[in-house]
């Protein structure tokens, strides 16, 4: 209900005239989009942001994202804090299941450091990215665009302000902007438990396994990403093949890294080899941590599947990761998760197939980076039908909640049973 309420106060302001430079009112559609993929800290564009959008519309829609990004429980906890008012023990649940807590002990000193951590982060980059730009552009145009990109890119949304839809490409070669963005993307995308973690190390000399595991899989999915697209887009004309071979490798780690959720590119989308294009998909599905600003079935889900595959194939009973038994009640949410969102993202890719005249691979591309709140295109986005618009809002706002969630929110209450069937026997394989 509270990012449903901050869409659409988000589609009323971006709907004035004020918030555009054609002095018109945004069609309604096309605002609800635009609000939905920036609450939903996803990317996707029907207008361009950078041309279209004036100031004040644009400020709305970096507002939108750090809401979103944050999370309305968080947004709601500070309030809360500023006005010195208690944070009751029903604030304290919802919050316990708004960060994935297993409990709710020190969770509102958890909130303090997700908005402390936020702040700083976000202004460390702003200050590197102005310094940078400040050599393409006036000082004050430089400070906005600067804060603007530190916004959305630790909020993992996407959004840019470059115009034309072409995103960072126009520094596919530049360490300092890269390096920052990607820093921005990893740090929103690994999640605020574990950043805490890390900043606690030095006093408590070890780490949680949710820490471990988001770092080591993070660490792994960006460095298998950045092979196989170096591999695959190596003599490619149209991505990385005029690059020298620093550029080769700067563009293909950050295009491995924006999957994870964050929808900003250095290189051609279109341009990328089918086979890139795919592993994309792949790559946006798995997509950021728990707890962060990213969507996805989360780094701790695919790992705890991989976990369940490895176990089976050894004949053993229980997953074990870092000397550490998984709990069954954790594979069952993982297998949950994974098949309802497979589920929604080929449910929305077979209708889209009908409403768009596009070929699949990029329908599936476009669904998928609006379920894992990504916000890379193909180039669909703009040219959306109404219904296609409806169904990639309605994709964004689960992936940002999180299908179980959503799941649990509307689906009808039921207790434990007080039996057991007895067990029964199937083939499987």
């Amino acid at each position: 209900m509270g990012f449903a309420a901050i869409i659409l106060l988000g589609t009323f302001l971006l709907m004035l005239p004020v918030s555009n430079t054609t002095g018109h009112s945004l069609k309604f559609i096309d605002a609800l989009f635009t609000a939905t993929s920036a609450t939903c800290v996803t990317g996707l564009v029907v207008q361009d942001t950078g041309r279209f959008f004036s100031t004040f519309g644009q400020t709305v829609i970096m507002v939108l994202i750090q809401l979103g990004g944050l999370g309305f429980m968080s947004m709601a906890t500070l309030f809360a804090m500023v006005f010195k008012r208690k944070i009751s023990l029903r604030d304290r649940l919802i919050l316990q299941e708004a960060m994935n807590q297993n409990t709710m002990e020190g969770i509102v000193r958890l909130i303090r450091r997700v908005l402390i951590y936020s702040l700083v982060i976000e202004g460390t980059a702003a200050v590197l990215l102005t310094f940078r730009f400040a050599f393409d552009m006036p000082f004050g145009r430089a400070v906005y665009f600067g804060i603007f990109h530190a916004v959305s890119m630790f909020n993992n949304a996407g959004f840019d302000l470059f115009g034309d839809y072409r995103s960072l490409t126009g520094y596919v070669s530049d360490p300092l902007v890269n390096i920052v963005v990607m820093a921005l993307i990893v740090l929103g995308g690994i999640g605020f438990i574990v950043m805490s973690d890390v900043v606690e190390y030095r006093q408590k000399r070890r780490l949680s396994l949710h820490s471990k595991v988001v770092l080591f899989m993070t660490a792994a999915l960006i460095l298998v990403g950045a092979l196989v697209i170096l591999v695959f887009e190596f003599t490619n004309p149209r991505t990385l093949g005029s690059l020298n071979f620093g550029g080769k490798i700067l563009a293909a780690f950050f295009q491995s890294v924006t999957p994870r959720t964050a929808g900003a590119n250095t290189v051609d989308i279109a341009g990328l080899r089918q086979a890139s294009q795919f592993f994309i998909v792949i790559l946006m599905f798995i997509g950021a941590s728990p707890g962060s600003t990213g969507g996805g079935i989360k780094t701790t889900t695919f790992t705890i599947m991989i976990g369940a595959v490895i176990a089976m194939l050894r004949g053993r009973d229980d997953i074990v990761m870092f000397r550490y038994r998984l709990a069954q009640e954790r594979i069952f949410k993982a297998l949950t998760i994974t098949l309802l969102a497979l589920l929604l993202i080929i449910s929305v890719s077979m209708v889209l197939s009908t409403t768009e005249d596009r070929n699949f691979l990029m329908i599936l591309f476009e669904t998928t980076s609006a379920f894992a709140t990504v916000g890379l295109s193909m180039g669909l986005t703009p040219e959306l039908s109404l219904i296609g618009k409806i169904l990639i809002c309605f994709t964004m706002f689960c992936g940002r909640l999180g299908i179980l969630t959503l799941a649990y929110a509307l689906g009808p209450k039921q207790g434990k049973p007080l039996y057991k069937y007895p067990e029964g026997k199937m083939i499987i394989g």
